[in-house]
């Protein structure tokens, strides 16, 4: 009898410790946003980001574009931009890299930055680090996202990759991002 209890305690023993192992990589993994976020606090932190980094919606403009009027248009977005990868760092940076879309949707390209978490999912300090060619293959846009997101997380920026053609089309010579204005601008026009 106690044989039968040991043996049946030792069974269970090994099926709750496969299960927690299950259930502690896919809930367990840093960099996922489902990590830090509800699904519908996902929608509305990538609503915010797209804001940020998409095309102005119909009317908009950079000092108008996060007025209610507009959130809409951002928000139907959603569908066509992805996370890939979240990471909150110990000192409350939030780092991202989203799969968006160029031009009309053909094409896809990975983005990443960084933020500051302000009130109702708003990103704060937002700064756009890096982002890659434009590509067909969603594979491209994650292989060579993901190697830039956790270069970006491990060093606070990828300053030593910006060369790195194709992994990285901007920063260059020709396009830097603005952090006072929140958009890409030719290096002459950087704000002081």
């Amino acid at each position: 009898m106690k044989t039968q209890f040991s043996t049946a305690f030792f069974i269970l023993f090994i099926a709750f410790g496969i299960t927690a192992g299950v259930v502690s990589c896919k809930d367990g993994d840093p960099y996922d946003v489902s990590a830090y976020f509800s699904e519908n606090e996902k929608d509305t932190l990538l609503a915010n980001i797209i804001t940020y980094t998409s095309q102005y919606a119909k009317g908009a403009t950079n000092t108008t574009r996060f007025e209610p009027r507009f959130r809409k248009e951002y928000v139907s977005r959603l569908g066509q931009y992805k996370f890939e990868g979240y990471f909150v760092a110990p000192d409350s940076t939030h780092y991202f890299f989203i799969n968006r879309p160029v031009g009309s949707g053909y094409y896809k390209r990975g983005v990443g930055g960084k933020f500051k978490m302000g009130k109702n999912l708003m990103p704060m300090q937002y700064e756009e680090l890096w982002c890659t060619p434009h590509f067909k293959s969603d594979s491209l846009v994650l292989e060579r996202g993901e190697f830039l997101f956790k270069a970006m997380i491990k060093e606070g920026n990828i300053d030593k990759y910006v060369t790195m053609k194709h992994y990285v089309e901007w920063p260059d010579s020709t396009l830097v991002y603005d952090k006072k204005i929140n958009e890409w601008v030719v290096p002459a026009k950087v704000q002081p």
